[in-house]
Order: structure tokens, then sequence, then C-alpha cells
């Protein structure tokens, strides 16, 4: 494996230790409308919470709870990494 790559296996290892492992997969893909506070907390003090929400984020998973947020949660972290980017960006090109 080229340096500096990581091996997929390492990327998902984190959900060995996932509150979600064995539970109903269906429990974090609700059906529109209908409630994730279930989901939620079985996310709820996750070991790996961290990781399973940036794996969504990385990945742009568009259905389900991952790390404990629905698609419109992580897509305000989404819109906020993306300005938080930006900002410095049109800060050094006003010279201020």
């Amino acid at each position: 494996m080229p340096e500096g790559r990581v091996d997929e296996a390492d990327e998902t290892s984190w959900q060995d230790y996932a509150n979600c492992l064995g539970v109903d997969p269906d429990l974090f893909f609700p059906e529109r409308g209908a409630s994730t506070r279930e989901a939620k907390e079985v996310c709820r003090g996750c070991v790996v919470r961290d990781d399973c929400l940036e794996f969504a984020l990385a990945n742009g998973e568009k259905f389900g709870i991952w790390g404990g947020m629905s698609e419109r949660e992580r897509r305000r972290i989404r819109r906020q990494r993306a300005l938080a980017r930006a900002t410095p960006v049109a800060v050094a090109s006003t010279g201020t």
C-alpha cells in the first residue's frame, strides 16, 4: 500500500465498537417524517460517534442517522465547514 494511504479496513474499523452493532438497520433509516429519537438514543454515548459522523460527512451519506445526526443536521455541518474554509480566502483577498 502506498505511504500515506489509509487502508479501507482501517477506515471502517471503528464500526466494530459502535453501539448500533447488531441493531436493526431500519431503525437508522426511518420513513420520511418518522421520529429519529430511538436511533439518536442508540448513538448517545457511543464511543465512535464522531468517527461515524465523519465517515458520513466524508462519504456524502444522504440518508439515515449517522453519528447521532440526521441528513439535515449533517448538511448544516457541511455548510458551516465550507464557509469556514472559504472565509480565510475571502479575508486574504481583501487584504484585511
